[in-house]
């Protein structure tokens, strides 16, 4: 049964109990939102609000510029309707709430879980319909902190060489950490480098060379000519005949495809280390790029406005920032901590350190800001659906069976999810797109690999 009944006009009318029932906007809904039993515009403290995110990591000048209200709501309150428009955000202060995403599936969240300090819904269109399981209060704040929270996120972006990076004091082993950090400040850091011919090749596409030139410059590499031909002739591309060369390969893929898909190729040579352990980690660390990577590449695929071969790109460089920590390392053999250390410390080092490396190959803004935006789950990158959001909703993803979740949002309640109901995909779209096409994401592995 579909949430959605396109025949129904938008109106207001009364409830059998003599409470208003507002219609939300289109898409229109055949269910209709309650109204609360009470609103209040009394502030709440500070600590209170800091309790939430991304509102814990504002200061207090911009929380204090936010308009907001508390709304009290009856059991069996339907709190807001999936596919509706939404310029609020939405807090659970007290109560239970049952959560429908879709159709087929539900959970349900109270009050004094973890993840009520979470949004429950935070995009322009809501991701879910939520129903009141029991008496309800909800924080309700303005949209408008997810346009404060997006240009913190983007003024960070824009300064990357001089953020600090604070450590928090149980991460042992502070001095290696410190010297690295220090390093990183001086410009001192061994940064990697593209591979000869993805750095020729994308300088040249840069000066708007034909296919032919594109040959040339490829030929120089035997083994990406190979990989290039093969991953042409893959069912990903599904040519009509098969592609014997590279010309054919190039002229099949265009120059952009072409571009991205010799530096996806070139970047598992980055992925090294001498080291025995720290070798073990950055194939661990290639594995799981190359996963995120081809999540985004389907899932773009399945978009048809996002590239999918930027969207594969941009899953491979998305943690490209842990390479420098890991040849610093190599680097200094007698002081470095054990790579489970690393691991622990790598989050704090990966996003300033991996835009800078992006920064530092000439790629472009957009892709420079993934690292930074990756894991940034309540950024909001516009009104239509960008390169960036494919990143946070496939990052999220690879995390759902690989992490503890109970500290991460559900995927309906972000604000790059509400964007994937904009007609682009079926309008009960939830990441069964992505559990349905684990052949396609396990092949397209296989190429890369």
């Amino acid at each position: 049964m579909s949430w959605f009944n396109k025949d129904i006009k938008k109106k207001t009318v009364p409830s059998s109990q003599g409470k208003e029932l507002i219609q939300p906007i289109s898409p229109e809904p055949t269910v209709l939102c309650t109204k609360p039993v009470s609103i209040s515009s009394k502030q709440l403290a500070i600590a209170t609000l800091k309790k939430f995110a991304p509102l814990r990591d504002l200061d207090e000048l911009c929380i204090n510029s936010l308009a907001y209200t508390t709304q009290v709501f009856t059991k069996e309150s339907i709190l807001f309707i999936k596919g509706q428009k939404s310029e609020q955000i939405y807090y659970l202060l007290k109560g239970t709430v049952d959560i429908h995403p879709d159709s087929d599936s539900h959970y349900q969240l109270s009050a004094d879980e973890t993840r009520a300090h979470l949004p429950l819904d935070s995009g322009k269109n809501c991701g879910a319909t939520a129903t009141a399981k029991t008496k309800v209060t909800l924080l309700v704040i303005s949209g408008e902190l997810n346009q404060l929270w997006a240009q913190k996120s983007n003024d960070e972006v824009s300064c990357i060489e001089l953020i600090d990076i604070n450590l928090p004091d149980e991460i042992n082993n502070q001095g290696f950490f410190n010297s690295f950090i220090q390093a990183y400040r001086e410009n001192k850091l061994s940064l990697p480098s593209l591979p000869h011919v993805a750095f020729k090749l994308k300088e040249a596409i840069a000066n708007d060379i034909g296919v032919s030139e594109a040959v040339e410059i490829i030929a120089i590499d035997p083994p990406i000519v190979t990989k290039l031909i093969q991953i042409a002739n893959s069912p990903v591309y599904a040519p009509a005949n098969p592609i014997t060369n590279c010309h054919e390969a190039v002229t099949r893929l265009g120059l952009e495809a072409t571009r991205n898909l010799v530096m996806s190729i070139g970047l598992k040579q980055l992925f090294k280390s001498k080291d025995k352990q720290l070798m073990k980690g950055m194939q661990n660390l290639w594995q799981k790029s190359l996963h995120l990577s081809c999540l985004s590449f389907v899932l773009a695929s399945e978009t048809q406005t996002i590239n999918p071969e930027d969207a594969l790109l941009a899953g491979l460089v998305c943690d490209i920032g842990t390479i420098p920590l890991i040849h610093f390392a190599e680097q200094n053999p007698h002081d470095h901590p054990q790579f489970t250390e690393l691991e622990l410390a790598i989050p704090y080092f990966k996003a300033p350190i991996g835009s800078l490396v992006l920064h530092t190959l000439g790629l472009s803004e957009e892709i420079t800001a993934i690292p930074h935006h990756a894991e940034d789950w309540f950024y909001d990158s516009g009104d239509t659906l960008t390169l960036t959001d494919i990143i946070i909703l496939a990052k999220l993803h690879s995390f759902i069976s690989t992490k503890n979740t109970s500290d991460l949002p559900y995927i309906n309640s972000i604000p790059a999810y509400s964007k994937l109901n904009d007609g682009k995909l079926d309008p009960d779209f939830s990441l069964q797109v992505l559990h349905k096409a684990q052949k396609r994401i396990n092949k397209a592995m296989a190429l890369f690999a």
